[in-house]
């Protein structure tokens, strides 16, 4: 909904508060984050062009998750599993990269000379 419409009906909400406090306090902040989200967008535009002031990003609430204490242990357990099979395959990639540096400077196998297709 636009700023504006936004505007319009607060006002007529504002004169006529016999419908309850809910609704306007909710039109409110409706107000207020279309208003923010229009100024985020001008502060992506304008980030490029200095002296401009840039807004602060609202960041969202992570959602908790309602776990056991033995699903909770027992996904800490793959986790840590999982990571330490990364650490391990990362240090197997670092080992065979320096072998592979020495070996390099060996003799390389010669391609045959003559195909058995007769090419």
């Amino acid at each position: 909904m636009k700023p504006k419409n936004l505007r319009k009906k607060i006002r007529r909400l504002e004169k006529r508060l016999q419908e309850g406090p809910k609704k306007l306090a909710k039109l409110k902040r409706k107000l207020e984050a279309a208003e923010a989200a229009k100024a985020g967008k001008a502060g992506k535009k304008s980030a490029g062009r200095p002296g401009t002031k840039q807004l602060a990003t609202v960041k969202k609430t992570k959602k908790k998750l309602n776990l056991s204490l033995e699903r909770r242990a027992q996904l800490s357990a793959a986790m840590k599993a999982r990571w330490a099979a990364k650490r391990a395959a990362e240090a197997n990639a670092k080992a065979a990269s320096s072998d592979n540096q020495h070996s390099a400077s060996g003799p390389t196998p010669q391609a045959p000379k003559s195909r058995p297709d007769g090419a």
